[in-house]
């Protein structure tokens, strides 16, 4: 079975090792070439010298790789422009709007699992704040102007004090506290003999005689009313208990408390001239603002020492937690904050991209990643992400050794 030609086999080997040595060299040269991007990982010694070509090409410029690889992805992609447009797909009104609500849904779910009562103390502080320190000095600079509450003390006393009147039992009450309370026989018989001095009997005496006319005249001018009112003094001192027991009689033969009554229940301030009451407006108002400027600061502090902040707090919380109006506009709530985000990032969103690149820092972010980045999870990477295109070379590399080596067997064919 072998060739009886001996040559001929010698010059058939001749005329194929060319192109196959050149297929084997070019396609192993590629393989090495690009295996050695990327190996050895480490430098390599023979002693103290460091063997050439170690470590791989991109393991000794990874920083200056990293660098590149930087000011390629901020110069060309990340660009303001691009980022400006990223940041205006992620913040669409709907994903905004989602993003608030998820929010303020999770702020309700934590002050309702709130056991520690975090929420109730911060709360609590910030209304002593505000209106324990914060509004009374608020309320120091108004009072300096002249017209302060002007308009809402006309308010006040034109809806309520000017139509404000008595019912049936209102009236009966307050004349039963004035009767028994303010107005006792004692006291009454105490304002008698206050009343009663040696000088207003005197006047009393003179005036009924000068002025009375007809029987009162003769009973004034023959007996007088001095020494009656001088006695009835005398009684109202020495015989207490009759006296006032006297005058008790009196108040309700004389059917004082019902008269009391009626009074105060006709009572009304609309029933006055209008120039008495635009005076008695104008009398108020003054008093009150001079009062509130003078004195109200100190008032607004005492009241709000005494207020148990963290018991209202706890109720308002507690109203919050149970409030069904309060979940159901959560979705309302997001929707307008979320129109008002957009509108201010549609006027601002360029300067706001301007002064958050060097806050986020991408390229030095790009550039320590790709530094911490080993060798060997580069190399798996850049062949995760052109395996075939290497391939391709290495390939390309064995056809052009092929080719070139079967030019060569062809310069030997023709010189035969």
């Amino acid at each position: 079975m072998y060739p009886e030609n001996p040559l001929s086999l010698f010059q058939l080997w001749l005329y194929l090792t060319p192109p196959l040595a050149g297929a084997v060299v070019g396609y192993f040269t590629n393989d090495v070439a690009i295996k050695m991007l990327f190996r050895p990982y480490t430098a390599k010694y023979i002693g103290k010298y460091q063997l050439p070509f170690t470590p791989g090409l991109i393991p000794s410029n990874q920083e200056r790789l990293a660098t590149r690889i930087s000011d390629t992805i901020m110069g060309s992609l990340l660009t303001p422009v691009e980022l400006q447009k990223i940041a205006k797909r992620l913040l669409e009104v709907e994903r905004v709007q989602a993003a608030i609500t998820w929010l303020l849904q999770l702020s309700l779910e934590q002050i309702q699992a709130d056991k520690e009562q975090k929420t109730v103390k911060l709360l609590a502080n910030i209304l002593k704040d505000l209106l324990g320190e914060s509004f009374p000095r608020w309320l120091r600079v108004l009072a300096r102007k002249p017209d302060f509450l002007e308009p809402q003390i006309n308010q006040i006393f034109d809806r309520l004090i000017l139509e404000f009147e008595l019912t049936d039992g209102q009236a009966a009450q307050l004349a039963d506290w004035l009767i028994n309370v303010i107005l006792p026989p004692e006291v009454l018989r105490v304002a008698l003999i206050d009343f009663l001095t040696d000088r207003n009997i005197q006047v009393i005496d003179e005036g009924l005689r000068e002025k009375s006319s007809g029987t009162y005249w003769v009973v004034a001018n023959l007996f007088g009313v001095k020494n009656a009112l001088n006695r009835f003094r005398t009684f109202c001192l020495d015989d207490r208990e009759k006296a006032n027991q006297i005058i008790s009689q009196l108040i309700v033969a004389l059917n004082i408390r019902n008269r009391v009554q009626e009074l105060l229940r006709d009572l009304s301030l609309q029933n006055l001239p209008v120039s008495t009451v635009k005076e008695l407006r104008k009398t108020i108002s003054t008093n009150v603002r001079s009062y509130m400027q003078t004195k109200g600061v100190e008032l607004i502090q005492g009241l709000t020492d005494s207020v148990d902040w963290d018991g209202i707090a706890n109720v308002v919380i507690g109203r919050l937690r149970n409030s069904t109006i309060l979940t159901s506009s959560l979705d309302v709530v997001s929707a307008e904050l979320a129109i008002i985000i957009d509108r201010y990032l549609e006027r601002d969103l360029e300067q706001i991209i301007t002064q958050v690149i060097p806050i986020l820092n991408i390229d030095q972010v790009i550039i320590d990643r790709v530094k911490a980045t080993s060798p060997a999870e580069l190399e798996a990477g850049i062949q995760g992400i052109v395996k075939s295109e290497l391939q391709g070379i290495v390939n390309l590399g064995g056809v052009l050794g092929f080719l070139v080596g079967l030019m060569q067997t062809g310069f030997l064919w023709f010189q035969r």
